[in-house]
C-alpha cells in the first residue's frame, strides 16, 4: 500500500521471522554467541528464553542458516503433547520411518542413526521451538534420551527455546535433574530506546529507505514506549503508522500521527487495551531492559549473514559480561 509513497521495494514490518532483517541489538549477539558456544563446545543442552515477540524464532532461523552440513538437524516446531511418544516426534524431525514400529524399536533405531552420523564425523542437533509448551514428563523424556550420549562421544546435541514460562518450568524440583544438564542458557530481552531507534532504521534500510527519515524522534520514542520494546509490537506499530502517514501524504511519521493510530486501537481495535498506562496490550507484561535514556544515537546495523559483526569482542569478554538465568 504505502512501499512506493516511501521509497520502499518491500514491506519493512511484516511480523513473520525473517534472517534478512535480524537486527543484532546486544541482548540479540549475547543469545547467538551462547548458541554458538553450544554448538561448538557439544553442549548437552542449551535453553534460550524471551518474551513473546522478542526475536527468538527469527535468532533460530539465522542459525539454521549458519550451520555447515557437519551439523544434521532435527527441528520440532511445534512440541508434541505431554502424553505423546517423544520419539516418533523425534524421529519425523529428521526424516526416519516410524510407521509400525515400538517404542523400543524407534530407541534403537534413533541411536543407531545418531552413532551412522557420528561415525560419518557429523553431530546431531534437536532444536525445540516453543519448549515452553513441553510438559515435565516430555521433558524428562528429553533428559533420558540424551543418555544416548556415552563418555566424551557426544552424539546428541538439543536446544530449547520458548517464553519465560520454560524458565520456571526447568526450576521445578522434579525437573532437577534435567536443569543440571543445562550447560548453557540466556533470556533475550526486549529492545531499549537507543535499539529500537536502530531497529527501525535498520528495518528500513533493508527495505530500500536509506539515508532519509522516515520517523521524527519523538514518534519512535512513543511507539517505544507502547511496545515497550519488543519487536514484533514494535512491527505492528510502525507499520499501522505507515498507513496513517501514507493516508494522510506525510513524508516523516510524526508523534502525532502515532498517538492518533494508538488512539484508534484503542477505540475499535480488536484488543483489549489498557491505555491508562503504556504498553499496547493489556496482558503483555514484560521488564524492559535497562538503560533506555543512555544513547539515544542508532546502534550500527551488522550486514546480514555476517559472523564477525555478530560478536566484535573476545569470546571470552562477552562471556564474562552475560547475566545468566
Amino acid at each position: 500500500m504505502y512501499e512506493n509513497f516511501y521509497g520502499l521495494k518491500e514491506k519493512p514490518f511484516s511480523i513473520l521471522p525473517d534472517p534478512e532483517y535480524l537486527y543484532w541489538s546486544r541482548s540479540h549477539e549475547l543469545a547467538y554467541t551462547i548458541l554458538e558456544y553450544g554448538i561448538l563446545n557439544c553442549v548437552g543442552f542449551t535453553v534460550i528464553t524471551g518474551e513473546v515477540g522478542c526475536g527468538k524464532t527469527t535468532l533460530l532461523r539465522h542459525l539454521l542458516n549458519q550451520l555447515d552440513d557437519e551439523i544434521t538437524v532435527g527441528l520440532l516446531t511445534n512440541p508434541p503433547p505431554e502424553n505423546s511418544d517423544l520419539l516418533e516426534w523425534i524421529l519425523m524431525a529428521f526424516g526416519l520411518p516410524i510407521e509400525g514400529k515400538s517404542p523400543a524399536t524407534l530407541y534403537d533405531d534413533f541411536r543407531a542413526f545418531t552413532i551412522q552420523r557420528y561415525e560419518a564425523g557429523c553431530r546431531t542437533l534437536l532444536i525445540v521451538d516453543e519448549a515452553q509448551n513441553l510438559g515435565p514428563g516430555v521433558l524428562e523424556q528429553l533428559r533420558m534420551l540424551s543418555n544416548i550420549n556415552v563418555d566424551k562421544d557426544q552424539l546428541l546435541q538439543l536446544i530449547l527455546v520458548g517464553q519465560p514460562q520454560l524458565k520456571e518450568l526447568l526450576r521445578k524440583p522434579e525437573l532437577a535433574q534435567f536443569a543440571q544438564r543445562v550447560g548453557a542458557d540466556f533470556h533475550l530481552y526486549p529492545l531499549n530506546l537507543g535499539e529500537a531507534i536502530g531497529y527501525i532504521e535498520h528495518r528500513l534500510a533493508i527495505a530500500g529507505r536509506r539515508n532519509r527519515r522516515c520517523f521524527t524522534f519523538d514518534a519512535v520514542r512513543r511507539i517505544h514506549e507502547e511496545s515497550k520494546g519488543i519487536p514484533r509490537l514494535i512491527n505492528i506499530l510502525c507499520d499501522t503508522s505507515m498507513v496513517y502517514g501514507f493516508a494522510r501524504n506525510v513524508p516523516v511519521i510524526t508523534a502525532r500521527i502515532v498517538e492518533e493510530m494508538i488512539k484508534d486501537k484503542v477505540d475499535h481495535g480488536v484488543f483489549d487495551f489498557d491505555h491508562t498506562a503504556p504498553g499496547i496490550l493489556a496482558d503483555v507484561r514484560v521488564r524492559a531492559i535497562g538503560g533506555a535514556a543512555d544513547s539515544l544515537r542508532p546502534a550500527k546495523a551488522a550486514p546480514s549473514g555476517s559472523r564477525g559483526s555478530r560478536v566484535r569482542a573476545s569470546f571470552h569478554d562477552a562471556l564474562s559480561s552475560l547475566k545468566f538465568h
